[in-house]
């Protein structure tokens, strides 16, 4: 590359810089400020994020900020998502044993399928039953995050996105109150407990926070479970991307290219399942992911006027809500009568 075009590509980094600078700084704050609220009080960060972005929103309605907060949405995101792959350890997920890893899978699938089927009859189509199945069946707002990168663009993905991920991020704070004591009341041991809360709610610091409620073993075993889950982000996030492929006949073999944020998944989630990541790599890794998802579901709220919920109606929650309770009661029946 001679020094001229070295220079030309020097100015265009700069321009774009300057031109996202002001909605990045705006998304970071945002994320910052959520991430000091849920440290001082406890809850949530994802929804804090949402929530503080969308009582923001006025600054994401800026031109100057709109680059930047596309940026955050975007790029952001699926970096995030990729660098999801370092948490996983294929070495910590086998000591769960194969009954409750089948069971969970089981589970994961069935809520999902459910999801798609029940958002056709619903008439809020395969889409967003499969956003809200695998956000509900994973990891909660990572998942929907990482499934709604992988759907077909639509004119309303992103106001989709942002239910799912508060309906999610809500009900799994419910569950981590409530789950606890539905295990109590089936008398299920300590072990099997602990799959329940680990295979069932949403997110990870709830299952954390249910799981040790109960004993250490329940929580350590709700939490191997819930590592479980994560892993199946990425081959479900393929079969999404694959299934939903619009245009795939047209555009040949290069429709079925697998998103390159799931290679990123893979690929960490292969080294550290190899012991290839040390320590400090998977800490930097897990902080960095935590962040950029932080950031980019900040700038999904700083895009989203509140008055653009309201139009979804009451469909959506009772699917939501719907695919939870399949999902805890698949886990329930399979633990009492399988394992």
């Amino acid at each position: 590359m001679s020094a001229a075009a070295g220079n030309t590509e020097l100015k265009r980094a700069r321009a774009a810089l300057a031109l996202q600078f002001p909605g990045v700084a705006i998304a970071a704050l945002v994320a910052a400020a959520a991430l000091l609220v849920s440290r001082e009080y406890g809850g949530p960060v994802m929804l804090f994020a949402l929530l503080l972005g969308m009582a923001l929103n006025l600054f994401g309605r800026e031109e100057r900020t709109q680059a930047g907060i596309q940026f955050c949405g975007k790029t952001l995101l699926r970096i995030g998502v990729a660098l999801l792959g370092a948490r996983i350890g294929a070495q910590d997920i086998a000591t769960l044993g194969a009954a409750p890893i089948a069971l969970v899978f089981f589970a994961v699938l069935a809520t999902i399928v459910l999801g798609a089927v029940l958002g056709r009859l619903m008439g809020l189509g395969a889409e967003r039953g499969v956003l809200t199945g695998g956000a509900t069946a994973i990891c909660g707002a990572s998942a929907a995050l990482a499934i709604s990168a992988a759907l077909p663009d639509r004119p309303t993905r992103e106001r989709d996105t942002l239910f799912t991920i508060i309906a999610v991020t809500t009900l799994s704070t419910v569950a981590m109150v409530l789950y606890p004591l539905i295990t109590r009341a089936f008398g299920l041991s300590d072990v099997t407990a602990g799959v329940v809360i680990g295979g069932s709610i949403h997110d990870v610091a709830q299952v954390v926070g249910a799981g040790y409620t109960i004993s250490e073993e329940a929580g350590d075993t709700a939490t191997l479970t819930k590592l479980f889950r994560v892993a199946l982000l990425a081959p479900v996030v393929l079969a999404v991307a694959l299934v939903f492929a619009a245009g795939t006949r047209q555009r040949g073999l290069k429709g079925l290219a697998p998103p390159p944020m799931l290679l990123g998944f893979l690929a960490l989630a292969t080294l550290n399942s190899l012991g290839l990541l040390p320590a400090p790599v998977v800490a930097a890794a897990t902080a960095l992911s935590t962040a950029f998802l932080v950031i980019a579901v900040a700038a999904i709220g700083l895009r989203t006027n509140l008055a653009d919920l309201r139009t979804l109606g009451w469909k959506p929650l009772a699917l939501v809500i719907g695919e939870t309770g399949f999902l805890l009661i698949v886990l329930l029946v399979g633990v009492t009568h399988f394992l």
